[in-house]
């Protein structure tokens, strides 16, 4: 579950929304655990003639060749966007005022790394399930947890949020924040859009991983395409007491009950303590996994709107703590609406970016994308459980230009036109400047003390991770970005 949107590798919630602080208390401070030994780990649619024009006129020029190494081998159907419509994976959507996907962002779905053996996210995700798939065992000797890491990422808007309680009204829908292929449908921006259906179908313990797709900013640890892991346990009334004195004497469900911080309203103390208790462990016993039997772990309260009570998970890594996943009790609602009103589960979800970075050591999330194989050689390795230490290949320079340019007037915005939005800018440098960009930061943000006009000052740097980048590639690119954020976003230029 997307309870922790580990973003790219940061740890932003994608529906992180805090309540009122009078509304919540905490429950106790950080709790703490530690083992033995030390830990292993090292360290708006694109498509105006302009930007066609743009796009075609680089990639001729030899700017193909020069990027052509950041990408795996992707998808036989290739994607297009044509006037009416966005063709992808076989379908077709109509396209509408919605509509925000790139040709960027297409070419990437389909390439399933988490799926390519041997690649980094491959591993993590197949440590992850051989941990589950030996640890918890069914009644007959088959894994308890079901794994499903092929499922369509593109799903329709009421997968991705009203399935999930997350309101009309949050800032994660916002059409800035996600890819639209319209109105009605989207690419995922988390593995939860499944949830509800897979719990529908009568699964009670299932892992799911998959790619997803938001738009950000852009540095060593963003990208708008990342990848996802989340597991989902379910407990009848039985299952969950069936080990406790006097079990029979209890119940998941109480009427009447009132919402608190420890718990939600239909559900017992009792219960949602021992659901807690058992998420908890669950975890815990993950990352010593992963990390070694020496990682130290403490739980930090947080707020998510499908899960009550919600936590992250935090571990001492390199004298910081840093955040790993979010899980939590699920929200009842949830599962009545998905067919499972008789039981009582958790859910948590992390980023195997993140994780990959961490446990590797690898310090560019482009590095992902990479057929270099001084890069992919480095993971085939004869045991999954082997520790890897990432030798980084040759650093090559970087080179940076600036681009500062006024903002429109969004008192001279058309009907239907939307302000100026930093995302954008970033989806454009992406979709013009691809994987040569390694960093966009504003630098500077300037209002004019006569006039009131607004302008922005940004820098790109460009490095390639394979090869050393020229100025005259670097400002030919540079160049294209500055005259298609004219003529797309409407700014003046102030160069």
């Amino acid at each position: 579950m997307d309870l922790l949107l580990l973003t790219h590798t940061g740890a932003a919630p994608l529906a992180k929304q805090q309540p009122d602080t009078g509304e919540r208390q905490k429950l106790h401070g950080p709790v703490v655990m530690r083992s033995a030994s030390a830990f292993l780990p090292c360290g708006p649619l694109w498509t105006r003639p302009l930007l066609h024009r743009l796009l075609s006129e680089f990639w001729a020029n030899g700017c193909s060749a020069s990027s052509r190494c950041l990408s795996t081998n992707g998808p036989t159907l290739h994607p297009v966007i044509g006037e009416n419509s966005v063709e992808l994976l076989g379908h077709s959507y109509p396209r509408d005022d919605f509509t925000n996907v790139t040709p960027k962002i297409l070419s990437k779905v389909g390439y399933h790394l988490h799926n390519q053996p041997y690649h980094p996210l491959w591993l993590i995700k197949e440590r992850i399930k051989a941990h589950f798939y030996s640890s918890y065992i069914g009644r007959w000797g088959n894994p308890l947890f079901s794994v499903h890491d092929n499922l369509s990422p593109v799903v329709t808007v009421e997968q991705n949020f009203d399935s999930l309680l997350i309101p009309p009204e949050h800032p994660s829908r916002k059409r800035g924040d996600n890819y639209y292929l319209n109105r009605t449908t989207m690419l995922r921006a988390h593995t939860s859009a499944h949830q509800t259906e897979l719990v529908r179908s009568g699964l009670d313990a299932f892992l799911l991983a998959g790619d997803v797709y938001r738009r950000d900013e852009i540095d060593a640890s963003h990208y708008p395409v990342f990848h996802q892991m989340e597991g989902v346990r379910l407990f009848s009334n039985h299952e969950l007491f069936s080990k406790v004195q006097s079990g029979e004497d209890l119940s998941l469900f109480e009427r009447g009950g009132r919402r608190t911080a420890q718990k939600q309203e239909s559900h017992t103390l009792e219960a949602v303590k021992l659901v807690e208790f058992d998420l908890k462990l669950t975890l815990t016993r993950l990352v010593t996994h992963l990390f070694g039997s020496g990682v130290e772990v403490r739980w930090v309260d947080c707020y998510f709107p499908f899960t009550h009570p919600s936590f992250e998970m935090e571990v001492l890594f390199q004298g910081d703590w840093m955040e790993v996943l979010g899980c939590g009790v699920m929200e009842q609602e949830l599962l009545n609406s998905a067919g499972a009103g008789n039981k009582l589960g958790w859910a948590f979800g992390l980023g195997l970016e993140r994780l990959a970075m961490i446990l590797y050591g690898i310090p560019d999330i482009r590095l992902f994308w990479s057929r270099d194989e001084r890069f992919l050689r480095q993971f085939r390795v004869e045991d999954i459980q082997q520790h890897v230490c990432f030798q980084p290949l040759s650093k090559y320079p970087p080179l940076h230009n600036d681009i500062s340019f006024w903002l429109p007037d969004p008192e001279a915005r058309g009907p239907g036109q939307e302000n100026f939005s930093e995302n954008d800018f970033y989806e454009l440098v992406r979709a013009v400047g691809g994987d040569l960009v390694e960093k966009v930061t504003l630098v500077d943000d300037f209002t004019h003390p006569k006039t009131g006009r607004r302008s922005h000052c940004y820098r790109i740097v460009y490095r390639h991770m394979e090869r050393t980048l020229t100025q005259q590639e670097v400002r030919r690119v540079h160049d294209q970005i500055e005259r298609a954020a004219e003529t797309e976003l409407g700014v003046q230029g102030r160069y």
